[in-house]
């Protein structure tokens, strides 16, 4: 009897995560463009510090154009403002935070974490609720897995297990790779806004890095289980 055939996964989604904002008065006028020019399914929204009535009014000010665009707007911790400035998650940085944080998010908002240096944390991340994992990101010293790794790291998770895995690339080829590799998402952020040309070229540039990588290994995918049913019929 043939076997069942997988349905194709998606091609992954964008994550974009701001430069650390003070001011949001230039990104409020670039969003509604970049939301609209690349397939972007969440905005990582990071701040600088400042007071809380502060950081509130910077949040309000974003939500609602990254919501009007599609996408969900998260926050890089910051936990306990979520629900006060109408934003719809946070992504948090390791287990414990992720723990504290849930009473707080679920089951209404999304709870994203990294941070998940063994495959044990990675699991446990998932099994106690995460809303999806992130694999790549540096630590507090600036250090990173391989590109090798990470890509291992993503189609070991995407093979395997149910919630969502994010690569965190720092370049158009990374985000290829960890297309390939098998991630759902590719979050992007520092090399996005430092391209020259603007924003917006590059999102759409490394948008179309991702759908080539994840067309080429569908692709790929196809042709050994063709083979693979041949032998069987054989």
């Amino acid at each position: 009897m043939a076997a069942k055939p997988v349905p194709p996964r998606p091609a992954p989604r964008l994550y974009l995560a701001t430069p650390e904002i003070d001011d949001p008065s230039q990104l409020a006028a670039d969003l509604p463009g970049l939301l609209a020019a690349a397939d972007v399914a969440a905005v990582l929204l990071r701040l600088k510090e400042t007071d809380q009535r502060t950081l509130i009014s910077r949040i309000k000010a974003l939500a609602p154009l990254v919501q009007d665009g599609g996408a969900a707007l998260l926050l890089d911790g910051r936990v306990e403002l979520v629900a006060r400035a109408g934003a719809d998650g946070a992504h948090l940085t390791g287990i414990a935070d992720m723990e504290d944080a849930l009473p707080s998010l679920k089951p209404d908002r999304i709870a994203g974490v990294g941070g998940l240096t063994t495959r044990h944390d990675s699991m446990a991340a998932g099994e106690a609720g995460a809303d999806y994992v992130l694999f790549g990101e540096p630590d507090p010293h600036g250090q990173r897995p391989s590109v090798e790794a990470i890509a291992e790291r993503l189609q070991w998770w995407a093979e395997l297990f149910e919630p969502p895995c994010v690569g965190f690339a720092v370049s158009r080829d990374e985000a290829a790779e960890f297309a390939a590799a098998g991630a759902d998402f590719i979050l992007v952020g520092d090399f996005i806004w430092a391209d020259p040309r603007g924003a917006e070229a590059a999102l759409i540039e490394v948008e179309q890095a991702i759908r080539q990588a994840h067309a080429a290994t569908s692709e790929k995918t196809k042709g050994t289980a063709k083979g693979t049913a041949k032998t069987e019929q054989g």
